[in-house]
């Protein structure tokens, strides 16, 4: 029986606006390498967006490359990571020539080919072939079967599936692709597995949404979202990238699972338990899985308050999380609720007012002698359609600073 680790987002680099999330993507990707000795994990998928920017930080890129090493038990427990759509191709695949004597296996681009051969290590690759890898560990005579299937636009894919007439189905040309990578190797005497960053859903049914912070899969030749139906029924288990809530789309006749990123990015996020799934394999057979929480890393809240007492007294009880805060407020917040507010805790991201009962709100409406006034008028006309009242003289103060400084360069 074969024991896979299924993760996915990372985002390492990712940011919840001005605050860093690094220290805690160090704590939960220890945790995730201890989870994979803990369960003596044989191999590991990273389905896509291993970073969060095409230009990632170094500390990142340090970040990946020593969890990495780690994670792959110094080079005897293989690891396959594909790229996500925030993922540069280039970049993701650059240190694939070093890291596969490690057994680490980067895959971005759709025409390459993983040199077949055996490492150091004892593992080997079997066959490959552009979007597919086959590979044996030194412990099971049982071949693995990966498909492929990185993040990819419409351009980078010209070179896998050809020139695309815009009217042609993009999803009947993967699914074509995966069908024939299937029947051509991946029969009942091995483990067959796929690895994708792709927006899948069940065809007829709602489709689930993209989180806020996840920037939305480009729609390649016209269609919204691959079916689960696309992927081969050879398949044992599917593991997806792009999702970052745990979520099984389809279990049958196999899984297919989005693992959750590591972290919650945004508060829409904020109630979710983040997770990686284990599966147990074997050849010819359904296979086992379940998902393992990650205990790591701020917690997320979204909180609603009308009173500075009962704000100040959640803040100090969740000390260690982040929280947007919105407060209902008769006029704006005053300096001092403010102040006491932000100066109670260290993870306020947002502090929203939310105006009782706004008097005389009306739609912002300029007309041409509008164009005449100054500045501080037109914030002024703005700042009542939207928050239905006149600003205050520190936000006042504030904006004309701003504008003088502006003026001034």
């Amino acid at each position: 029986m074969i024991k896979i680790l299924h993760t996915a987002d990372w985002h390492l680099g990712k940011r919840l606006q001005e605050y860093s999330r690094l220290e805690e993507q160090k704590e939960v990707l220890e945790e995730i390498i201890q989870i994979a000795e803990r369960e003596a994990v044989d191999l590991v998928l990273l389905a896509g967006d291993i970073f969060d920017s095409f230009n990632p930080s170094h500390e990142a890129v340090e970040l990946l490359y020593k969890t990495l090493r780690r994670l792959s038990n110094n080079g005897q427990r293989p690891i396959i990571a594909i790229s996500g759509n925030h993922d540069s191709t280039q970049f993701v695949e650059a240190p694939d020539p070093l890291a596969r004597e490690m057994g680490i296996f980067f895959y971005s681009r759709y025409d390459t080919v993983i040199p077949t051969g055996k490492f150091e290590n004892g593992i080997e690759i079997l066959q490959s072939e552009s979007g597919f890898v086959e590979m044996k560990l030194p412990k099971y005579d049982v071949p693995i079967r990966i498909i492929l299937a990185p993040y990819a636009n419409e351009v980078l894919l010209k070179t896998y599936l050809g020139d695309m007439d815009r009217e042609q189905e993009f999803r009947n040309l993967m699914a074509g692709k995966w069908e024939t990578l299937a029947e051509k190797y991946c029969d009942k005497k091995g483990v067959n597995l796929f690895i994708g960053h792709f927006f899948f859903t069940k065809e007829g049914e709602p489709a689930e949404a993209e989180p806020e912070s996840e920037r939305p899969i480009l729609h390649v030749g016209g269609t919204q979202a691959l079916y689960t139906h696309h992927i081969p029924n050879h398949i044992q288990y599917a593991a997806l990238g792009h999702l970052h809530r745990y979520h099984a789309v389809g279990k049958e006749p196999f899984p297919i699972v989005y693992s959750s990123s590591p972290l919650s990015y945004s508060f829409s996020e904020a109630d979710q338990q983040k997770q990686v799934v284990i599966i147990e394999a074997k050849e010819g057979e359904k296979v086992n899985y379940w998902p393992i929480g990650l205990k790591m890393g701020r917690l997320l809240f979204r909180k609603t308050f009308d009173n500075l007492p009962d704000t100040l007294e959640w803040l100090e009880g969740n000390p260690y999380c982040f929280v947007e805060i919105t407060f209902i407020t008769e006029h704006s917040i005053d300096a001092a609720t403010r102040k006491a507010i932000m100066k109670a805790h260290d993870g306020i991201v947002n502090l929203i007012p939310q105006i009782k009962n706004p008097q005389n709100r009306e739609n912002l409406s300029l007309k041409a002698e509008d164009l005449e006034k100054d500045m501080v008028s037109l914030f002024r006309m703005y700042f009542n359609s939207e928050r239905g009242q006149e600003p205050n003289e520190e936000l006042l103060g504030i904006f004309k600073e701003v504008i003088s400084q502006n003026e001034t360069t």
